[in-house]
């Protein structure tokens, strides 16, 4: 299993920007897929942006042209770069891993876009 930790949370007026973290407890080329998810409130996890080995990409249409998922191997981080941000992008937001057939789950960090 991966271990997984988030990190940029915070409070943020609307038309801001944040750079969440998630530091991995191993080399992320070596883990199939890194993801982050988000959770609003009283709703569903939803994908927000998936990165793969290669470094393919890929986004949820709500987040398209304003957020960037981006990798580190010297430092074995993921990011996510938040621009533009929206009070509906307020949520819990998890750093994800798929290691073969095993799906690991960051402890999540809170996002809130409001003025």
């Amino acid at each position: 299993q991966v271990q997984l930790v988030e990190s940029g949370g915070g409070l943020v007026q609307p038309g801001g920007s944040l750079r969440l973290s998630c530091l991995t407890s191993r080399s992320i080329f070596s883990i199939n897929t890194m993801g982050w998810y988000r959770q609003p409130p009283e709703k569903q996890r939803e994908l927000v942006a998936t990165i793969t080995t290669g470094g393919s990409t890929n986004y949820a249409s709500s987040v398209k042209g304003r957020f960037t998922i981006s990798r580190d191997g010297a430092k074995n981080t993921v990011y996510l770069q938040m621009n533009n941000l929206r009070p509906e992008d307020t949520a819990v937001y998890y750093c994800n891993s798929i290691l073969g057939v095993t799906r690991s789950w960051g402890q999540g960090t809170q996002v809130t876009v409001s003025s």
